[in-house]
């Protein structure tokens, strides 16, 4: 075939496709083998067995939760963990979950441990990866892809942590986000009724109760500081393996008693909350804007 500047073989675009079809292929397989390595990696290192109490690990080896293991990923045995499980005081298990932050765990082996961590977690409570929603504005398209074909949902809109659980009992996993994401979803379901449904595993309550000043808190993210006492949190055990990957992570849940101790005048004031500076992606923003997990001070 003629073309400017001399002769090409018929069919140059065409085998380029296909090339650039394959190497997108095999980039996506080593997308999923280095996640299955970082699955092994907690299991081997202990970390999922001493973890795994503290999420409510104790479903499945009583026979009461099915297993629904990730697409693409092998089926592990995950074992339950000496931890004890503060959740079984909560309403209902999940029967859903919504996933913010995660980061390029395509190239961070920190936010692949993360998302190593949630799929076992999901398997553990029985919760299918098909009701399991994923949203960071900084996922690649190879990374959007290999979610898919984990079996998981990507949200299409940025909601800003304004998730709204609908009366469906929903864990949320939001390892290292900012203080303004976990602040919008309190004020989305800013009730004793939706609050009881919910569980948190991200940045501990109480560090961000330490760390704050007081005024500060009440004032920029007043619905943290309102669900304190309301609150029952436990750590993740610290390993030296996942020092900056689950630093500071706590379970957080709400049970309906405590929330109902809780003055009457904590749930009249539900002003949709604002913020002097960019702590999380808005809507507006671009993906470059910030970090893609937030940025935490």
């Amino acid at each position: 075939m003629a073309a400017e500047g001399g002769w090409r073989p018929a069919g140059g675009g065409r085998r380029r496709q296909r090339r650039r079809r394959e190497e997108e292929a095999a980039e996506g397989g080593a997308v999923l083998r280095r996640l299955r390595e970082a699955q092994n990696d907690l299991l081997s290192s202990g970390f999922w067995a001493a973890s795994a109490g503290a999420c409510g690990g104790t479903g499945r080896e009583n026979g009461l939760l099915p297993s629904f293991p990730s697409p693409g990923l092998t089926p592990l045995s995950v074992p339950t963990g000496a931890v004890r499980a503060p959740l079984g005081d909560t309403a209902e298990p999940p029967a859903r979950c919504v996933c913010y932050g995660l980061g390029r765990f395509s190239c961070c082996p920190a936010a692949r441990h993360q998302l190593a961590f949630l799929l076992l977690l999901l398997e553990e409570l029985g919760v299918p990866p098909s009701r399991c929603s994923v949203f960071d504005p900084a996922f690649s398209a190879q990374e959007a892809a290999a979610l898919v074909e984990l079996g998981l949902r990507l949200l299409p809109d940025n909601e800003e942590g304004k998730h709204g659980i609908e009366g469906s009992a929903t864990l949320f996993y939001m390892v290292h986000c900012g203080k303004a994401l976990y602040n919008n979803l309190l004020w989305r379901n800013w009730s004793a009724g939706a609050l009881s449904k919910m569980v948190i595993i991200g940045n501990s309550f109480k560090g961000i109760e330490e760390r704050l000043l007081s005024r500060i808190l009440e004032r920029d993210y007043s619905y943290i500081a309102k669900v304190l006492k309301g609150t029952k949190e436990v750590a993740l055990p610290a390993h030296p393996q996942y020092l900056d990957t689950f630093n500071d992570t706590s379970v957080h849940w709400f049970p309906l008693q405590k929330l109902k101790e809780l003055s009457p005048a904590v749930w009249d004031f539900v002003e949709e909350p604002t913020y002097e500076e960019c702590e999380i992606i808005r809507k507006e923003d671009g993906a470059d804007q910030c970090s893609p997990a937030a940025v935490e001070s």
